[in-house]
């Protein structure tokens, strides 16, 4: 072991856990203020001290927001989906409709040339905690185009 490096047990100042993985101390701040999970020590001075259960954490949102392109809501509820611990694995996603709906009109026109070339672009995907909300959305929607 290097003199300055540190045991994997030791505490980290946010200046060493901004540069573990990889982002800014302001990074670290503003995250502490959108994720109740993160509470690292704070000694005199406020000075953080990072625990390396903290450390996992951190890594984990950043892997979330920096690797998965999770949004910062998507990450929270992804982090909220286990009470208590921290989740692996973002939530669910299932497709937005999973049944063909009664009537349907044959297109009048071919699909737009960008949505065969950048399927991407359009994500027909919600948590799965969303999808009862859409299937009443999409039910008041189909009656009332139906009147």
């Amino acid at each position: 072991m290097a003199v300055n490096e540190k045991s994997a047990s030791a505490f980290r100042t946010i200046s060493e856990a901004a540069d573990a993985i990889g982002v800014a101390q302001h990074v670290l701040r503003f995250w502490e203020t959108r994720f109740p999970q993160l509470q690292p020590l704070k000694r005199g001075g406020n000075r953080r001290y990072y625990r390396p259960s903290d450390m996992a954490l951190l890594e984990m949102i950043r892997s979330m927001l920096h690797d998965q392109g999770l949004t910062i809501r998507g990450a929270q509820l992804a982090l909220a989906a286990k009470p208590g611990k921290a989740a692996a694995e973002p939530a669910p996603v299932l497709p937005l409709v999973d049944e063909p709906l009664a009537v349907q009109e044959a297109p009048t026109a071919p699909p737009a040339p960008l949505f065969e070339a950048a399927p991407a672009l359009v994500t027909n995907v919600v948590p799965a905690a969303h999808l009862d909300k859409l299937r009443t959305i999409r039910d008041r929607l189909r009656l009332a185009l139906a009147a």
